[in-house]
């Protein structure tokens, strides 16, 4: 049994295809094939069933392909830890970004970070939360960036920045208020995005407002939303960073809400409990700095970056 034949179990799993595994360890299918005949043989047991149609692993390789992705991340940790001694940052860094986060974050972010680090080997895959959370926890990405309040075992939250969340209006809308309380979003056509506005931490909720609103509709992405308010009436919620994707006459249209904490959509970045990279994951942070809007990022995060 060697490392290699390891990451071969890991790669079927993963594709539960002999042909997409092979590609992604840049070997050739029937090496592969032969490697892991290889280790069944060797222990006398089979790691996969294979059909002409599927690939799925036993009940015993099952075990099997979890204890390989346990001994491999930890035989790569030891190489992160002399990385984060020596205070060198490369390598790969395998990053997941929210849907609803990603359009905001991603095209400044991609930029900087390339002329900042270029010794890293970036992979950014957008990703929902849940997804997210399971990945992290089989060691396929070091770290993801998704809304707030998604804690579970085994995965550390850390605080990133918070943003505004505003009122975005039709101009046919009567309710031209300057500035929106949460209670004045329950009395006009509301239309909301499913996943993006539902704040889990905040002291109103847009989804509960659902029952409340006289024509509710969940659109898939916030742009959607604005030009349907403006086709069709009534008012949504945008993010602050949302902003710049707006005319200047759209923009007219925008009123914010009173109360910070009341209105704002909150963003973490989520890392394995025992995650040792601490110099890789500032460079998120440090990229981050340089292009998001002044007092969004956490004050510890801008003053003491993260600690592990």
């Amino acid at each position: 049994m060697n490392l290699q034949q390891l990451r071969y179990i890991i790669a079927v799993n993963r594709f539960r295809n002999f042909a997409k595994a092979a590609d992604s360890c840049n070997v050739s299918q029937p090496t592969l094939s032969a490697m892991l005949q290889k280790l069944e043989e060797e222990l006398d047991i089979r790691i996969f069933d294979r059909t002409n149609r599927s690939v799925t692993p036993t009940t015993a390789g099952e075990k099997i392909i979890r204890q390989a992705e346990n001994a491999l991340m930890e035989i790569e940790r030891i190489g992160e830890i002399v990385s984060e001694d020596k205070g060198q940052i490369g390598g790969g860094f395998r990053l997941s970004v929210g849907p609803t986060i990603a359009p905001y974050i991603l095209p400044k972010f991609i930029r900087h970070y390339r002329e900042m680090y270029p010794t890293v080997e970036l992979s950014i895959q957008e990703m929902k939360v849940n997804f997210m959370i399971e990945a992290l926890q089989r060691g396929e990405l070091d770290a993801g960036m998704a809304i707030s309040g998604n804690v579970c075992d085994g995965v550390l939250e850390i605080p990133l920045y918070a943003e505004k969340f505003m009122v975005y209006l039709a101009e046919s809308c009567w309710r031209k208020l300057p500035v929106f309380k949460p209670e004045n979003l329950e009395h006009e056509n509301m239309w909301i995005m499913k996943d993006a506005q539902c704040l889990r931490d905040s002291a109103f909720s847009f989804c509960k407002a659902r029952s409340k609103g006289t024509h509710i509709y969940e659109a898939g992405s916030i742009t959607t939303l604005v030009h349907i308010v403006d086709e069709n009436g009534g008012f949504t919620i945008i993010p602050e960073m949302h902003l710049p994707f707006l005319n200047d006459r759209q923009r007219e249209n925008v009123r914010p809400i009173e109360g910070d904490y009341l209105s704002q959509r909150r963003v973490s970045l989520y890392v394995k409990e025992d995650y040792v990279r601490e110099r890789m994951l500032n460079t998120i942070t440090d990229t981050m700095k340089t292009f998001m809007p002044a007092g969004m990022i956490g004050e510890g995060i801008m003053k003491y970056g993260i600690r592990l």
